[in-house]
């Protein structure tokens, strides 16, 4: 049975996804930084017959990033689709909301962390393996800000920043796994999910992350509420 394993897991779009995926074969994994809503989450996945569980790590605690991995791999073995959405659901320590004007390096940093440092090492616990095996695939989410800096207001500068450094490494990871059989895809979102139609509900959304996995078409799968 195939694995996905999803770093930045919560109620909506991340138990939205692991939900698509389940009900086509796949076991998950659920990595964010509290086991107990963890727990939770993979308790709702195994009532709909999901074989799922749930590793606690902070995505800007490296070290116990690569542990929580370490555990996926003894849980379930290969994973064969990593997800990154590193969306806080609640505050975030060392993240904060600032715009161009006030930003430093000590603002910027932990951006840095979050989003790029953070999927980095996620895909560095898979990459090898999947290029091993010649199959695998990598989607790594971020807000419309990392493809369109004006998107939203001017504090979400330092977001911007970080997120669209992440997608500047996926979009050149993508171009170096060409012919390998491992595929890799940014997935922006310019939506406020739960906001407002059926196009902003997380299934729906969820939806696009299967299609993205399915066409294995393209390095950038962006998602906007019609």
């Amino acid at each position: 049975m195939p694995t996905i394993a999803i770093v930045g897991a919560g109620p909506g779009l991340g138990l939205s996804i692991a939900r698509v995926f389940g009900r086509n074969g796949f076991s998950v994994a659920l990595v964010s930084r509290t086991q107990e809503k963890l727990d939770e989450l993979a308790g709702q996945l195994r009532a709909d017959g999901v074989d799922a569980a749930g590793f606690a790590a902070d995505i800007m605690d490296r070290p116990a990033l690569v542990a929580a991995f370490d555990r996926i791999k003894e849980r379930f073995g290969t994973v064969d689709v990593l997800e990154y959405s590193p969306a806080p659901h609640t505050p975030v320590p060392g993240i904060t909301m600032t715009g161009p004007l006030e930003a430093t390096i000590e603002t910027l940093q932990p951006q840095l962390d979050y989003y790029l440092y953070g999927g980095l090492t996620a895909a560095r616990q898979v990459l090898p393996e999947m290029l091993a095996n010649n199959a695998g695939t990598l989607l790594f989410t971020t807000g419309g800000s990392s493809v369109d800096p004006l998107t939203g207001p001017v504090e979400f500068a330092a977001t911007a920043t970080g997120s669209a450094a992440l997608r500047a490494w996926v979009l050149k990871l993508h171009q170096a796994l060409s012919g390998t059989g491992v595929y890799a895809a940014h997935i922006p979102l310019s939506v406020w999910i739960g906001s407002g139609g059926p196009e902003t509900h997380p299934d729906t959304i969820a939806d696009h992350y299967w299609t993205t996995y399915t066409k294995r078409d393209g390095a950038e799968h962006h998602y906007a509420a019609s």
